[in-house]
């Protein structure tokens, strides 16, 4: 039973128009002036351009989300299929169902949110337009990666995110921006190479590139031989992107060095294209393949759930290159370990979890990267121990809704029940105590038991970031006399937002949470909470596509 009944012609403009708008918003963000739009300045009105843009493309997914038949997610809905070159049976094939609809809507909204943001916190860098266009063509390039049904399509939006990504970084980013932007296109465009290879492989050997009707022949048009080979080659193109352990490098530094707002979307949404594509492409089309290479890829799961765990634990401790911002980054390792754990389970339950696990790391991490763009902003630095040096009262004291905002992001992503993030990973676990047949049970048995150990590390680094930033870990309250590098020293860097009293015995306030930061990020929050609570809203819809595609399309 829909919730509001729409034709299917409608449906299908409205996908059209989502995944299209933006790159028609790009192009009229470099025109002279932004038709239409008028600002106290012409960098404020391309801003609001953006928010124009997104904000439109984010009401017709919701317009979208609303008339899906939620009765049947499993069907694909609101397609539209156009010969495109037929000589490779290339085809402007579009459409949504369970899987991809909440990607759909979450891309939308995390955009909207950062346009938003742009719009009252202007980035700084060189051109306003060129920094509205490039989060527009970023934008379209996501959306389509998750609406398109070509192979084909699908890695021309997978490369179409890359270039504007790189400028994002490499103009917009802060310290070391250059190596960090050359590292992120070096190794995805190296990983997307290998996955063309592999998705020719597939066209080749079946005469289609078409998504849907690979998945329903479910691998029977394919030898053995050949869906290992096609697995390894885009299974690499998609690791990369994922990122899994050990071709996770380029993502620190690209986190560290990118702009809050690049930082939002790479974590929020980029990631994402690299395990959906692990779902749509290889479970359906090349199950034996996957089969194959499922238990190397839960290996590698979970060697990243430590890795990623145990890097964060050293950066929260020590402090050793500790920006705040790069221990997120590490933790997004090993969130994303529990995605590929759940996809190398092979069973409606672990592939489940995965998805769930994928929207609970979008909406948390980019709470998280917008907070720790506003502690940077606050104190000139997101150095941990600067932080936890200098800040004396700390968040708690000096920026209080600030500081509970942040411990709440924290704790919802070290996987408190009630929270997003809990169920995602819980139901990967579950799925990794009984994978599918032919996988051996006690080898998955033990990656479930690193899986369970990850989680307490990801705790343990949580809760050190959450007392050393939010609570102060080195400035007693009650110590008048100040010491060097800390918030009433002399020396010390003076906070943007209260001017020092010398001599003072009390920390200075920090400007809390802005009108428009609350704004962009109470969405965040309330679905964060709306989805630890209710995790039927999004296993309603991911269940039933889940099924059919695990099954070889079969109702």
């Amino acid at each position: 039973m829909t919730v509001i009944d729409i034709s299917a012609s409608v449906l299908q403009f409205l996908l059209a128009f989502v995944v299209v708008a933006p790159l028609l918003g790009a192009v009229a963000a470099l025109l002279p002036a932004p038709p239409g739009l008028r600002g106290k300045n012409p960098d404020q009105a391309v801003l609001r351009h953006g928010v124009t843009v997104t904000g439109a493309v984010l009401l017709a997914a919701i317009v979208l989300t609303a008339g899906f038949d939620h009765d049947h997610p499993a069907t694909m809905q609101a397609t539209t299929d156009i010969s495109w070159i037929p000589a490779l049976d290339v085809r402007i094939h579009l459409g949504v169902d369970g899987i991809s609809l909440p990607l759909l809507l979450l891309t939308a909204l995390l955009t909207f949110l950062c346009a938003l943001y742009s719009y009252f916190k202007p980035p700084a860098g060189p051109s306003a337009k060129a920094f509205v266009a490039l989060v527009l063509v970023l934008e379209s390039g996501t959306l389509a990666t998750f609406a398109v049904l070509d192979l084909v399509l699908f890695f021309l939006a997978f490369e179409m995110v890359l270039i504007p990504m790189y400028f994002l970084i490499a103009r917009w980013g802060g310290g070391r921006r250059q190596a960090a932007a050359w590292k992120f296109i070096l190794y995805t465009l190296l990983g997307s190479v290998v996955m063309l290879l592999g998705i020719l492989l597939i066209g080749l050997k079946t005469g289609t590139f078409d998504m849907v009707a690979l998945a329903t022949d479910n691998g029977r048009g394919l030898t053995t031989s050949v869906q290992v080979i096609a697995v390894l080659a885009i299974g690499l193109g998609l690791a990369v992107k994922t990122p899994m352990w050990p071709l996770h490098s380029w993502l620190p530094d690209a986190h560290t060095a990118a702009p809050t707002v690049g930082s939002v979307l790479l974590a929020g949404v980029l990631l994402k294209m690299g395990t959906y594509g692990f779902v749509r492409i290889l479970l359906p089309i090349a199950p034996d393949g996957m089969r194959t290479f499922a238990p190397y890829l839960a290996a590698f799961a979970v060697v990243g759930i430590v890795y990623g765990s145990l890097a964060c634990l050293a950066l929260a401790r020590t402090g050793a290159k500790g920006d705040l911002k790069r221990l997120i980054a590490y933790s997004s390792v090993g969130h994303m370990g529990f995605v590929l754990l759940g996809i190398a389970t092979m069973t409606p339950t672990g592939v489940n979890g995965a998805l769930f696990a994928n929207i609970a790391h979008g909406l948390i991490t980019g709470l998280l990267f917008f907070l720790v763009g506003a502690v940077k902003d606050r104190y000139g630095t997101a150095d941990l121990d600067t932080l936890a040096g200098a800040t004396g009262a700390a968040l708690y004291g000096r920026a209080p809704r600030l500081g509970a905002l942040l411990a709440f992001a924290a704790v919802a992503s070290l996987g408190l029940p009630g929270l997003a993030g809990f169920w995602g990973e819980m139901l990967t676990l579950f799925g990794a105590y009984s994978p599918a047949e032919g996988l051996s049970r006690p080898a998955f048995r033990t990656f479930m038991a690193i899986g369970a150990f990850g989680t307490l590390l990801t705790a343990a680094y949580m809760l050190i970031v959450v007392r050393r930033v939010c609570m102060g870990e080195h400035a007693p309250r009650s110590r008048l006399s100040p010491d060097p590098g800390t918030a009433n020293s002399p020396d010390a860097p003076r906070p943007p937002d209260g001017p020092r009293t010398p001599g003072a015995a009390t920390t200075p306030q920090l400007a809390d949470i802005q009108t428009y930061e609350a704004a962009a990020w109470t969405p965040l929050a309330a679905l964060t909470v709306l989805a630890g609570l209710w995790p039927a809203v999004l296993l309603g819809l991911t269940d039933p596509a889940v099924q059919k595609l695990l099954s070889g399309g079969k109702s």
